[in-house]
């Protein structure tokens, strides 16, 4: 599908509601709606399951593998996206050891929630680690058992996996959904990087490459100009794009 729509038909919406609620209990699902992006190409719907009643597990065994993890990733997110908000319960404790200060962080969860169906996985972005912590109360006094030291320094940026990638593209309005894909297979292709324990790692070829075409091609080769002309394109199809030619206006269609 050529899109990155959030919305959903009605007749998607209620086939939703009607499975959770049988599945998981009134209390899981609740009725979202999500804001599309300015740029969004929003003539189709979203990418979802067409029935939902072709649960993943019911219809594996017609499936290769990777279908089905594909089917299953695209189920499950469409499904979790119309359940309720998962509810943590967190704690936050500090410390006084003489004249050092110590902190911890715990949660325990409350209510799932959408977490039962779907936990969405971030690359390379560390979180704050939380632990379960006992019952705790003010000014409490605390018995030291052990002290783990770490130290930690700072890292520069991770490298780029596909997903990162095509999440940078975004960001900077480069390409459209239909075209992040092709990009990232036609450089791996062309040697330009390689793919390193899912990082995607500039090979030689690809450093001089990239050289030569900044050195050269520097009011072409930027983020700017890309940008600028994925603006132009959706201005031309949007019929709102007009180019003067000499005392002649035209409007600029496909």
């Amino acid at each position: 599908m050529r899109t990155d729509s959030t919305r959903i038909s009605e007749e998607a919406r209620a086939a939703a509601k009607k499975y959770i609620e049988s599945e998981y209990g009134k209390e899981y699902y609740e009725n979202r709606y999500y804001k599309t992006k300015a740029d969004s190409q929003d003539a189709h719907e979203a990418i979802r399951p067409t029935y939902v009643d072709l649960v993943p597990d019911a219809i594996k065994e017609n499936l290769t593998n990777d279908q089905y993890k594909l089917y299953k990733l695209i189920y499950n997110r469409f499904i979790a996206s119309q359940m309720s908000a998962a509810i943590y319960d967190t704690l936050a404790v500090k410390i006084n050891a003489d004249k050092y200060n110590f902190r911890a962080n715990g949660q325990t969860i409350k209510f799932k929630g959408f977490m039962t169906l779907y936990v969405e996985t971030e690359d390379n972005e560390k979180k704050e680690e939380f632990a379960n912590l006992p019952s705790l109360f003010e000014n409490q006094e605390l018995i030291k058992e052990n002290i783990e030291a770490k130290q930690s320094f700072t890292e520069p940026p991770a490298r780029y996996t596909e997903a990162s990638l095509v999440k940078a593209l975004e960001e900077k309005g480069i390409g459209r959904p239909s075209t992040y894909s092709p990009t990232i297979t036609t450089i791996l292709a062309r040697r330009y990087i390689e793919k390193v324990q899912k990082q995607l790692h500039p090979t030689e070829l690809g450093r001089i490459v990239n050289k030569l075409l900044i050195e050269n091609f520097k009011d072409v080769i930027n983020v700017e100009f890309t940008a600028q002309m994925e603006e132009e394109f959706d201005k031309i199809a949007e019929r709102k794009r007009r180019v003067e030619k000499g005392d002649i206006r035209i409007l600029w269609t496909f």
